[in-house]
């Protein structure tokens, strides 16, 4: 019914195309179509037979619409309007689409500033997190090397608890059956850490991270600035763990994503580097971002959505991890437990977008 449907819709468009005086592109776009809905080959021809060109139709033009699927019919009309069109001028040549060009570069002195300005940042969020409760909503993937996409392996919803500067873990649901477990018990990728721990031993001086100027972008509406950095082995306390005991501590590298007018830092994504060829996992990696949240009237920049990546052999884990439902808390605050899943953040919310085209600094 659909098919049947599709088709008189693009009859209806043909009869009203063919009522009036058609231009090249507008023939070669009822061309290609009738050729996706597969449309009978006479039917287009007759369509075809009432039609006037305001423009030259070329030989070459037929034939690349032959090749691409017009029938043998089709192709003698389209013949036919190529002779009684060759005395009128060929079409136009269509404008060619703006060509993008990425702003240019903050100045030097202004990149300096922004990365000692972050690195103070960092070293202080903790600090001026406020102690809160929060339902971590963990969606687990598995894919194999070599195969388009992930497949769902369940989901855990966890109680955090962010008090004292340290973060608490409960879990409280896996695939929506109640359970009592620590968050090491679950199993598979993981991360912790995520309200200032990252960010810290990312940009504090011990890690001697090397920063620089990568692009502009625009983060959920914000203008940012983007910088790359990379520390390596003999400097990071960053580390992969597999199974109980096989940890080892690797380096990495990642970009760091600053709003252009709060300075403050949106995202932060890690790619473990310098992994030895022995280790189980050869891949391992995390984006992390951080979004407003309201808490008794006043708003902070806590994480939003973290996704986890890792690779053992042909074996790929991702693991997206969204932080919901914040709530202030207090020592007299009952701990409530959630236990209907909320639905997953759209898109929109952590895909990157282009800045302004033109050269256009942003403001």
């Amino acid at each position: 019914m659909r098919v049947r449907l599709a088709l008189a819709a693009l009859v209806v468009c043909a009869c009203a195309w063919a009522q009036q005086t058609m231009t090249v592109d507008q023939l070669l776009s009822f061309i290609r179509s009738s050729v996706k809905m597969k449309m009978p080959d006479k039917d287009v021809a007759g369509y075809l037979a009432k039609v006037k060109l305001s423009e030259r139709l070329e030989e070459r033009t037929v034939e690349d619409l032959q090749g691409e699927g017009a029938g043998p019919k089709t192709v003698g009309a389209l013949d036919a309007l190529a002779t009684a069109s060759a005395s009128l001028p060929k079409p136009q040549p269509k404008a060619p689409k703006p060509v993008y060009m990425p702003p240019p570069p903050p100045p030097p002195e202004e990149q300096q500033a922004i990365i000692s300005e972050i690195r103070a940042y960092a070293m202080d969020y903790s600090k001026k997190l406020p102690d809160f409760i929060c339902t971590q909503v963990t969606r687990k993937y598995l894919g194999q090397t070599g195969q388009d996409g992930f497949h769902p392996q369940g989901t855990v919803m966890e109680n955090l608890t962010y008090f004292d500067q340290q973060e608490h873990y409960k879990v409280t649901m896996v695939n929506d059956h109640s359970v009592d477990l620590s968050h090491d018990a679950v199993g598979g990728a993981s991360s912790a850490g995520d309200f200032g721990t990252m960010l810290k031993v990312t940009l504090w001086p011990k890690a001697d991270a090397i920063i620089e100027f990568d692009h502009w972008a625009t983060l959920r509406g914000n203008p940012c600035y983007v910088f790359s950095y990379r520390i390596s082995s003999g400097n990071s306390d960053y580390s992969i763990l597999f199974g109980r005991s096989d940890r080892i501590v690797v380096g990495y590298r990642g970009l760091i994503y600053v709003d252009k007018k709060t300075h403050s830092i949106l995202r932060l994504t890690l790619e473990a580097t310098d992994i030895p060829r022995s280790f189980p996992v050869q891949e391992a990696g995390e984006i992390l971002d951080y979004g407003y949240q309201n808490l008794s009237g006043s708003e902070f920049l806590l994480p939003l959505k973290a996704q986890v990546f890792m690779r053992h052999d042909r074996e790929r884990n991702r693991n997206d991890i969204e932080f919901r439902l914040y709530r202030k808390y207090s020592a007299d605050a009952s701990i409530k437990f959630e236990t209907d899943v909320p639905e997953p953040l759209p898109d929109d919310q952590t895909k990157e977008q282009p800045t302004q085209p033109q050269g256009r600094s942003p403001k």
